[in-house]
């Protein structure tokens, strides 16, 4: 596949400046932020930058490739796209457009449960490829339909996530009124009326909803009742006995996704998984963690050879993505980047966000004389995160 992109967006920087410029004031804080004082947010992207590289430029070199194998399957890159809520709201139809550019370049989707398009249509785009991510459900009906509705539709992994015991605390959220219940400010009317390519694309797609989630939900719902309907129908806070179920009725690749310790490792093992996701969360749930480039580093070291071990949050480029790998990350995924790419390019955000991650990737393997992803290891320089 020939990879191009728009050269007036070379970074994810670059992205995320045309982002703000582009969308409503209240969508992009709610893409851009993390918790109370944005702590975490920061330190993850600058502990991955502190990973230095070693070169080895008189080696024989065949070229490189980013193809890499998980579970089974081969991907044309060792990155994927992280779930996200609310992704109609950052921008129309993002989901959609996510989820046919990961097609496309055969790299892993993964849908959020709270998300704007169903699983449905996600896999249907993805031909059966798209992961689901389960925000779990406080009634065993509900989590039972689901899981079977991800089966039906051939989802190949399915990724829990047990970082969200409680909605994080995010000040700029709460300021427009994007905690639960939602509302819709005059400011924020005003928001709207500055960004016309949003509000147009927003009349076209539809007001943004939950909409694997609509089976279960009353019609008619105003904004108080969602909030209320949510809080009722969705408790984050996971233990073997919540866990248990879904490895027996799930089986295909289970994955738990925010584990920050050892010890949550140790356990996901004992349980069944076939793979963690390293993470905070993007920073959104514990200001005062760790960045997810440091656990990352003790886990694969500890456990690597166990279970699959990945990452994400933090992650902005390809320098990052060869960082992250080179600590003993499988495999990487973001989210920010990618809405980033979808907000400032609408249809072309998805596309040119890969091929210029893909770019990036290869550049630096290129350049440190490294020909496959699991070699990054070899180039790595002792780090002095531990």
């Amino acid at each position: 596949m020939a990879l191009k992109f728009d050269t007036k967006y070379p970074s994810i920087d670059d992205l995320r400046n045309k982002a703000q410029q582009s969308i409503p004031k209240f969508a992009f804080e709610y893409l851009d932020g993390g918790c109370n004082e944005d702590v975490n947010l920061h330190r993850n992207t600058s502990d991955i930058r502190d990973i230095q590289l070693k070169p080895q430029y008189l080696r024989k070199f065949n070229g490189a490739s980013l193809k890499t194998k998980l579970f089974g399957i081969e991907y044309d890159a060792p990155f994927g796209i992280s779930p996200i809520g609310l992704q109609g709201l950052i921008w129309p139809n993002s989901p959609e457009i996510l989820a046919k550019a990961a097609f496309k370049h055969n790299i892993p989707f993964i849908l959020s449960t709270v998300t704007t398009t169903s699983i449905e249509r996600a896999c249907e785009i993805t031909e059966g490829k798209s992961w689901f991510q389960l925000y779990h459900p406080a009634k065993e009906t509900v989590r039972n339909d689901i899981i079977k509705r991800a089966e039906a539709a051939h989802c190949p992994v399915l990724v829990i996530l047990c970082d969200v015991p409680t909605f994080g605390f995010r000040p700029r959220d709460i300021k427009n009124g994007l905690a639960m219940p939602p509302k819709m400010s005059i400011n924020n009317i005003l928001q709207i009326l500055g960004k016309p390519n949003w509000a147009l694309n927003t009349l076209k797609y539809g007001q943004p909803n939950f909409k694997t989630l609509k089976p279960y939900m009353p019609k008619g719902l105003d904004l108080k009742q969602l909030g209320k309907f949510m809080d009722e129908t969705f408790s984050g806070r996971l233990n073997e006995e919540r866990i248990k179920p879904i490895r027996d009725m799930w089986k295909g690749k289970l994955v738990l996704k925010g584990v920050a310790s050892e010890a949550d490792t140790e356990e996901a093992i004992r349980l069944g998984f076939d793979g963690i996701i390293v993470s905070n969360h993007g920073g959104r749930q514990l200001d005062a963690g760790e960045s997810s480039i440091k656990p990352l580093i003790r886990i694969a070291e500890k456990y690597g050879n166990k279970i699959e071990v990945m990452m994400d949050s933090g992650l902005r480029s390809g320098p990052d993505i060869a960082r992250t790998i080179a600590c003993g990350a499988k495999f990487t995924f973001m989210g920010r980047s990618f809405m980033y790419g979808t907000a400032a390019l609408g249809k072309k955000g998805g596309d040119h966000t890969i091929s210029l991650l893909k770019i990036q990737l290869q550049q630096i393997m290129e350049q440190l004389c490294c020909e496959k992803v699991e070699d990054l290891s070899k180039h790595l320089i002792t780090n002095t995160l531990l």
